[in-house]
């Protein structure tokens, strides 16, 4: 499948099958694809924790309002933001690049986000939105269908993954095989309600 084949193709998938378990190396082939996702500095944000203990996923569905998909999907994809990425050995990002670019990119990088607390965590949400959208259009590309999820309480998500303090959840996706087709599309906005040339 085509990327603009997997995107016409891509819906929310409300029921998995629970039966299906995703092969090790489509999962590596997977997240290989999604740690392309562009980031802002290359800083490289997302966190992604693949929740598979059973335990966990039960506890994990007690507080998104019980919605099967969290226990039922093959995968369970808490997609987290490490909001101070842009300080820990920012050199690593950059690691390829000649010294004399390292030099001049490490202090834009500190300039950028020291002292703008508010620009840190949009950027990690920036980051991880990105980075959701590769995962579902890989997934698709590769026979899976995938649902994000914002339905869930972000504190004991994080209580349950041992989310660090300077991190946070952007969002939940999951990844599996659709048990059920999905219902016809919503409904889109007209092309000239949302495309604007120039100026509102």
């Amino acid at each position: 499948m085509n990327t603009l084949e997997a995107i016409e193709a891509r819906r929310s998938i409300k029921n998995f099958d629970p039966t299906h378990i995703m092969p090790e190396d489509i999962e590596k082939k997977l997240f290989s694809s999604v740690l392309l996702s562009p980031t802002s500095f290359n800083i490289q944000h997302w966190r992604f924790v693949l929740v598979k203990d059973k335990q966990m996923r039960e506890k994990i569905k007690t507080v998104s309002f019980n919605q099967p998909k969290v226990t039922d999907a093959s995968l369970l994809v808490v997609i987290c933001g490490d909001t101070q990425a842009w300080r820990k050995d920012p050199r690593r990002y950059w690691k390829n690049a000649s010294e004399s670019d390292r030099n001049n990119l490490l202090p834009m990088i500190e300039a950028f986000y020291s002292g703008r607390e508010e620009m840190q965590k949009e950027e990690a949400i920036r980051s991880c939105s990105i980075a959701a959208q590769t995962l579902m259009i890989a997934a698709k590309s590769l026979g899976y269908d995938t649902a994000p999820m914002i339905g869930f309480n972000q504190i004991e998500v994080g209580k349950i993954i041992n989310l660090p303090d300077d991190h946070l959840i952007a969002m939940i996706v999951c990844v599996g095989k659709a048990k059920d087709p999905p219902l016809p599309r919503g409904g889109q906005l007209d092309y000239r309600q949302v495309i604007i040339e120039d100026k509102f």
